[in-house]
């Protein structure tokens, strides 16, 4: 789980974005999920962990020069 989750976070840096922001674009989540599986009160399923790292992978982050190009 915790090799999970930090998955989810170092992409989520990279990205600029928050972790729950990962879990609504990957799996439709609300951003209650995030917390209740930091605090240990919920854990995905390998299917939807699953999901989620495949929408990593198909969603790579943009590097900063990137970034800024599309911002403009």
């Amino acid at each position: 789980m915790e090799q999970f989750l930090s998955e989810i976070e170092r992409y989520a840096a990279a990205a600029g974005v928050m972790p729950q922001s990962v879990l609504r674009r990957s799996c439709g989540y609300g951003w209650d999920v995030w917390d209740a599986w930091k605090r240990r009160k919920s854990s995905p399923t390998m299917v939807n962990a699953d999901r989620v790292r495949a929408w990593m992978a198909a969603n790579p982050p943009l590097d900063q020069a990137a970034r800024v190009e599309a911002a403009e």
